[in-house]
């Protein structure tokens, strides 16, 4: 169990005042908050160590980089990956999967192949795909979803087939906060002889990840989600893959030799990470994983499921709450997204605010799952490891005080 008092101790954005009451954020889908351990880390590297890695062999240079790499050790170790060179640093998801698209995807991709999403995929996961069909006239299929939005092992069988190249899907959305069965349609993927990539932005937060375990090709998520900075994440890539593909940003420190017509490339991972990293991010991040793992992810994801629980079991006593994906709080992280009949999403976030309660309001970043949800735009409420039953409580307080508002 988590002892949320000292917890939420380590959160100083949490003691503030909204509009003269005490905060409540639940947006952490969004962007998760920052521990007082986190911000040090961060504060330390430029207090102390502020210098570029890899390339002084002064002090301040090599302890940088000792720190940089023992972050990523740090992830290697949190993620399941077998070798620290598994392991690249990206500014996060995003990046990681346009990484993985232009590099793999660009020289693997061929007229008639075929790429597989789904309708629950975050922008980020769909357009670069999107994009790469058109470039190389290929097909992008996308799996359909079970009636309560989440993805089957069989609505996945029958989209991927022999012509299937690449497999790109959410493990946890981002919209419905429904948990994917990614070893399963890896298992899939491999049997035809395609690669899977995994969005991994709202499962590692919340889910033990393996990603040997899950038998995943590459593996993407961002720091700020799960207590790090923002601009910090990383990308997972089995190493025989990473080993035959090309960078697809070049630069300085990424180099082995560059003649006047030709250059050849460092070894894992350093040839996919140009210029100069975010440093003092990526360490910032290593402290963020320490901070989850003196805790306890597992501990985490029960906490959340105590949530959902109880946030879902009175929301639905709450008459015109229309709840997306499934209502058992175990099939899904820590997040509840719904519409108020007669309301629009964004008016129910504004009067939420007025009661210092900050949740999510639009599409979400996911255009094509809301119109398969039959809406333009949902509300989103999302939980982590400092947010209370007090706080889901009062949540509820005001989407009552939102119908009475609006002559509901």
């Amino acid at each position: 169990m988590i002892n949320i008092e000292k917890v939420r101790a380590d959160f100083k954005i949490l003691n503030q005042e909204v509009n003269d009451k005490p905060l409540i954020y639940l947006d952490n889908a969004a962007t998760s908050q920052t521990p007082r351990q986190v911000i040090q880390a961060l504060s330390h590297y430029y207090e102390n160590d502020n210098a570029n890695v890899h390339r002084g062999v002064h002090t301040l240079s090599t302890r940088a980089t000792d720190a940089y790499e023992a972050a990523r050790a740090k992830v290697a170790r949190f993620i399941g990956a077998r070798v620290t060179s598994e392991v690249i640093f990206t500014r996060g998801t995003t990046t990681a999967l346009n990484l993985v698209c232009n590099s793999y995807g660009e020289a693997n991709i061929q007229p008639g192949d075929e790429i597989v999403i789904s309708y629950l995929e975050h922008h980020s996961n769909l357009i670069p795909w999107q994009q790469l069909a058109k470039r190389k006239g290929a097909v992008l299929k996308y799996i359909d979803l079970e009636k309560d939005g989440t993805i089957s092992e069989e609505k996945a069988n029958i989209a991927i087939t022999e012509k299937t190249k690449i497999v790109a899907i959410a493990h946890v959305s981002n919209v419905i906060g429904s948990i994917t069965p990614i070893k399963e349609i890896a298992a899939l993927a491999h049997k035809h002889g395609a690669v899977i990539v995994v969005d991994g932005a709202q499962a590692v937060p919340h889910l033990k990840v393996d990603v040997q375990a899950l038998d995943v090709d590459f593996y993407a998520f961002s720091g700020h989600k799960m207590l790090g900075p923002t601009g910090s994440g990383a990308l997972y890539g089995r190493r025989e893959l990473l080993e035959n593909m090309d960078p697809s940003e070049f630069g300085g420190e990424m180099i082995d030799f560059v003649e006047l017509y030709d250059s050849t490339w460092k070894e894992l991972p350093w040839k996919f990470e140009a210029g100069t990293p975010i440093i003092g991010g990526q360490i910032a991040l290593g402290a963020a994983i320490d901070y989850i793992e003196n805790i306890g992810i597992e501990t985490i994801h029960q906490h959340e499921i105590a949530l959902n629980e109880y946030a879902l079991a009175e929301m639905q006593k709450i008459d015109g709450v229309t709840i997306y994906g499934p209502l058992e709080a175990d099939k899904r992280c820590g997040l509840v997204t719904f519409n108020l009949e007669g309301v629009h999403p964004h008016d129910v976030a504004t009067v939420l605010d007025e009661e210092r309660i900050a949740i999510r309001a639009g599409h979400h970043c996911a255009q094509p799952l809301m119109k398969w949800l039959e809406t333009s735009s949902t509300a989103r409420a999302s939980f982590y490891l400092y947010n209370t039953k007090e706080e889901i409580t009062a949540f509820i307080d005001g989407l009552k005080l939102t119908r009475e508002y609006f002559g509901l």
